[in-house]
């Protein structure tokens, strides 16, 4: 069997269940089906619904807020700069695409969850503090 692709944009490896290929007309070409593949950075799955973009997206949003940590987390820096910041790079990755997405309540809890975590690391509050947001 065949080594599975695995996309560097979203890091995800392309999957497939049951049938392998599918035939292509009179020609001898055959495709791969797939349950889940990333096409321009976003992920789509063969059940239409947006799982798999939001889990993609908070990964790629993730790595982008490691690679800003020493500029959002810096005391000397004032907050609303560091905000800013946050807003245009982090904030932006993660939400890149989804206004094409069938969003449901879930959906968006899973967006909020990891934002409120890397607001909270860049404020040095931790969840111990019991501050209100």
């Amino acid at each position: 069997m065949a080594k599975p692709f695995i996309c560097r944009g979203c890091l995800n490896p392309v999957t497939s269940a049951g049938r392998t290929s599918v035939d292509i007309g009179a020609s001898d070409a055959k495709l791969e089906l797939v349950d889940k593949f990333c096409y321009l950075g976003d992920m789509l799955s063969v059940d239409g619904d947006a799982d798999a973009a939001v889990e993609a997206r908070i990964r790629i949003c993730w790595n982008k807020f490691r690679q800003l940590v020493p500029l959002l987390t810096n005391k000397d820096v004032s907050l609303i700069i560091r905000g800013r910041l946050y807003s245009s790079c982090v904030r932006s990755s993660m939400l890149h695409g989804s206004e094409t997405w069938p969003v449901r309540k879930e959906n968006v809890v899973a967006f909020q969850l990891p934002e409120m975590r890397m607001v909270r690391w860049m404020c040095g509050v931790k969840l111990k503090d019991r501050l209100p947001s």
